[in-house]
């Protein structure tokens, strides 16, 4: 049997101890687990479109913390971006949507969502503001309505990509003929 202690002589281990033991027939409801600790939500496969991609992320992104940056356009200051932001975030509070906001720069924001599953809705209100320069979301960029017309025209990836293919095999076949040490092997 342990010997009773006096709780003024109780040392760190000893209180690790007696929370352990005041914790071990707690029942923590799922609702106040950590993020991490929580199980993920079920995913329903029938809701997903499989020509949009997006759908997909929408539903494993469902529940979770997500954060998107925002960048404003034009050459704003700091407090131009706050006052900018503030509205945004306002216009989004009033259409119910939990969004915190911090300022990360004289012309970007953060935006972190509580549900991750609302973050293409919300992304597709900032696109449509006069100064909203682009959204960052999972790694996408998607342009806005303030972004210039090449920044824009930047972000159609695909044409770039095929075009920098077929000038990557010009060159490639131009160094192939001016190596003077192939031209003597074909020779041979």
């Amino acid at each position: 049997p342990a010997k009773k202690k006096d709780i003024r002589d109780y040392n760190d281990a000893d209180m690790a101890r007696l929370l352990e033991q005041w914790e071990k027939d707690d029942d923590i409801e799922e609702g106040d687990l950590p993020e991490h600790k929580r199980p993920p939500a079920p995913i329903d496969f029938s809701k997903i479109d499989p020509g949009k991609p997006e759908s997909i992320l929408k539903l494993t992104k469902k529940g979770k913390t997500l954060m998107m940056f925002v960048t404003v356009s034009g050459n704003p200051t700091e407090k131009e971006t706050e006052e900018i932001t503030s509205l945004w975030q306002g216009g989004l509070f009033n259409a119910n949507y939990d969004v915190q906001r911090f300022i990360v720069g004289s012309n970007r924001a953060i935006f972190m969502l509580r549900d991750g599953g609302y973050a293409w809705e919300i992304k597709d209100f900032l696109i449509s503001q006069e100064r909203c320069a682009d959204v960052t979301l999972e790694g996408q960029v998607y342009p806005g309505k303030g972004a210039e017309e090449s920044e824009k025209t930047k972000n159609k990836t695909k044409p770039e990509k095929a075009k920098k293919k077929k000038d990557a095999d010009k060159k490639s076949n131009s160094i192939k003929e001016d190596n003077r040490a192939t031209k003597q092997r074909e020779d041979l």
